[in-house]
């Protein structure tokens, strides 16, 4: 009995130091430098696919007219609160972002690379803790990798979680409404609010941004990263900056960035951003203190 007992406290131990691991885990995300710069809002946090979803909202300046499309000159109301109609990246962007945040926060990494599997792509996501993230999205997604086998890559979780396979037995995976689902939680937060706008023909649940001052924190903190702040080295900026600046650019919402700039901060910003996003993901995921699962999407985009 006694040696039962010793061994029941062992297993008791070891369960409740995982679990404070995990829970240090979240506690170091939340406070760690690469989640917050010195301007960031000490209230209000965060995910890579809210920050993503808020730059890609349309504000109340910018008119639909804008938009390449026959019926554009009628649309003269100014509308706000939805993605570009045209925009058929941001699905797979947001995506992106999940894997991104998850293996951020400790739950997901790629497997160690051998000699047969070293790039990137090749490399098949593992599980390193299913313990729930409070987001609902990540933890859906969470459960999908937990219950794969065999394990699946990147590019492959990407495809699975955005539904374009053509493997009718993995429709499962797909995240459903994800859009509508993170507007949500950005109204939740006090950033955005609902509304109901009229599109010539049909009505359409909106989200106007009612924090302006959230999205022009994020806008600026994007674009000082690439002017004032601009170091040329992808290992000495901020991770979640990085990761942001990548989905960004892989979900067609970095334009929205730059656009206040004057025309030469614009071009310098986009020239950098250009440089930064054309680097190769296999030198950059290789070197000290990288985060490989940043340029693995980065990797993944490149191909798609």
């Amino acid at each position: 009995m006694t040696t039962l007992t010793h061994r029941a406290r062992r297993t008791e131990i070891s369960k409740n130091s995982e679990k404070k691991m995990e829970s240090e885990e979240d506690s170091n995300w939340e406070k760690s430098p690469d989640n917050e710069d010195s301007g960031d809002s000490k209230d209000i946090r965060l995910t890579l696919m809210e920050e993503v979803l808020l730059l890609g909202l349309k504000d109340k300046e910018e008119s639909l007219s804008k938009q390449p499309h026959p019926l554009a000159h009628r649309l003269q109301e100014k509308k706000e609160g939805y993605t570009s109609f045209w925009n058929d990246c941001i699905s797979s962007g947001l995506r992106g972002g999940i894997l991104i945040e998850l293996a951020m926060r400790g739950r997901i990494y790629l497997e160690p690379p051998t000699m047969r599997k070293k790039r990137l792509l090749d490399r098949k996501v593992l599980l390193k803790s299913d313990s729930p993230t409070g987001d609902v999205l990540l933890d859906e997604t969470l459960k999908h990798i937990k219950a794969t086998e065999p394990t699946e890559t990147v590019q492959t979780w990407i495809e699975l979680l955005t539904g374009e396979t053509w493997n009718p037995f993995k429709l499962q995976y797909q995240l459903r409404n994800v859009r509508e689902r993170i507007a949500k939680n950005l109204v939740e937060k006090g950033i955005l609010t609902t509304e109901k706008q009229n599109f010539l023909l049909f009505d359409m649940t909106t989200h106007p941004v009612t924090n302006t001052t959230e999205k022009q924190r994020l806008v600026k903190k994007l674009q000082d990263s690439v002017l004032e702040r601009w170091v040329n080295d992808p290992q000495r900026m901020d991770k979640r900056t990085l990761a942001l600046l990548v989905l960004a650019h892989s979900s067609d919402v970095l334009e929205n960035v730059f656009s206040s700039l004057t025309d030469d901060k614009y071009d310098m910003a986009m020239n950098r951003a250009k440089d930064l996003v054309e680097l190769d993901p296999e030198v950059e995921g290789t070197k000290p203190s990288a985060t490989e699962m940043i340029w693995a999407v980065l990797a993944a985009f490149n191909k798609s």
